[in-house]
């Protein structure tokens, strides 16, 4: 009788251990909240660049939900048509399909970026079909032509929906659903084996990996 108990606690302790293991990776889906829930107003821009009713801010989040509900496979590829063409992407594409479908051709905008300000970019050769799915890239551009804003974690009424965040090596769009602490959740692409595309692993990064917030001004 005692073996079976220490054979039954063994098996809840590993369902446990293995339950928590599937939250921290995201597999199994969490609780979140919204800004109502934390008193935060949401941000609204007062531009809509491409005139179709939707402000920008909200045009971006729209429109980067749309590109996920595609479930676009992880590879990394030139294209030449600059943006990809068939059902496969990385990190970079969310935030360009994102902007692009808001009135924002990252593609065009980051090249003449690069050729007014070269100084600023570590480019040998200008190829405008590859420099704008380049992190470091986006990040010099972002930093340059838009607003930044608050990296630190703990000012949750500092992030909206919508933002931009980029990291060491990574870049995504802010969701505009939060967790029980007010962090918002990460809408990206990281990998062949990710499973969700809007997923709550900021604190998970941690606040070092995080180098840049923007918001389209």
């Amino acid at each position: 009788m005692k073996k079976k108990i220490i054979i039954f606690l063994i098996v809840i302790i590993v369902i446990v251990g293995i339950c928590i293991i599937l939250y921290k990776l995201n597999i199994i889906p969490h609780k979140y909240y919204y800004n109502k829930d934390f008193n935060i107003e949401t941000y609204i821009s007062s531009v809509d660049k491409d005139n179709d009713g939707i402000d920008d801010q909200t045009d971006i989040l729209n429109n980067v939900r749309n590109y996920i509900a595609t479930k676009p496979k992880y590879k990394s590829k030139y294209y030449g048509t600059g943006y990809p063409d068939d059902e496969y992407g990385v990190c970079v594409d969310v935030v360009a399909f994102g902007l692009k479908d808001a009135g924002y051709d990252l593609m065009e905008l980051v090249n003449e970026d690069v050729k007014n300000n070269r100084e600023n970019y570590n480019i040998e050769i200008i190829d405008k079909n590859i420099d704008f799915r380049r992190v470091g890239n986006l990040n010099i551009y972002f930093k340059n032509n838009s607003i930044s804003l608050t990296t630190d974690l703990k000012k949750i009424e500092e992030w909206q929906g919508g933002d931009i965040i980029v990291f060491k090596d990574h870049i995504g769009i802010v969701s505009d659903k939060r967790n029980r602490k007010g962090i918002p959740f990460l809408i990206h692409h990281i990998g062949v084996a990710q499973i969700n595309y809007e997923e709550d692993v900021l604190e998970l990064y941690g606040q070092d990996y995080i180098i840049g917030h923007y918001r389209i001004s």
